[in-house]
């Protein structure tokens, strides 16, 4: 029985990161709530998630990660001790506000900012879901502006129904809230 679980779970994920590879935007389960995902290197799939969301661009996006070495260009221009930091926190609940001061990452992710969130996650579906992509992926909370993160896939389907290219099956973790959004350079904290 535990293998067959495993097994759908695998070709769940398989089938969401085709989705992501075609422009698709899904839904999967994160630390605290469900996200909505894409491709962040891919604009027109993100317009379609900013769009469902109700989310203006300038606001920016957070984009997650299954390792250290998937964000590893972005780190090039930290001190020893701003990457000692990082690596102490990741994987784990903890979104950082990274320079990107060579444009990495593209304008629409980053919004009205320089920089740009990223997230090393430990939850599991994350982890598979940006393994099996290969890279990062947008990491937001499933709910229109305004409205209540969704906790469960029930409430997902019910804010954005057909819309999804697919939602990823999963427990959230054990977060009580979305995780912490701190800026590596200042340690100005914009969620706690």
């Amino acid at each position: 029985m535990k293998s067959k679980s495993l097994s759908s779970n695998w070709w769940q994920v398989h089938q969401s990161v085709q989705a992501l590879h075609q422009g698709g935007v899904i839904a999967y389960p994160t630390e605290a709530v469900w996200g909505l995902g894409c491709d962040p290197f891919n604009a027109d799939a993100v317009a379609q998630l900013l769009a469902m969301k109700r989310r203006p661009e300038s606001k920016g996006l957070v984009l997650v990660a299954a390792s250290i070495a998937q964000v590893e260009p972005l780190l090039q221009g930290l001190t020893a001790e701003q990457r000692a930091q990082l690596e102490a926190s990741w994987p784990g609940p903890y979104t950082w506000v990274i320079p990107d001061p060579h444009n990495l990452i593209p304008a629409w992710i980053r919004g009205d900012s320089q920089s740009v969130a990223v997230r090393v996650s430990a939850h599991p579906v994350v982890k598979s879901l940006c393994e099996a992509f290969g890279g990062l992926l947008v990491s937001t909370s499933a709910n229109p502006s305004s409205h209540q993160p969704a906790k469960d896939a029930l409430r997902v389907r019910t804010y954005f129904g057909d819309q999804l290219a697919a939602v990823v099956p999963g427990a959230l973790g054990d977060q009580a809230q979305p995780t912490q959004i701190r800026d590596l350079i200042s340690g100005r904290i914009f969620r706690a």
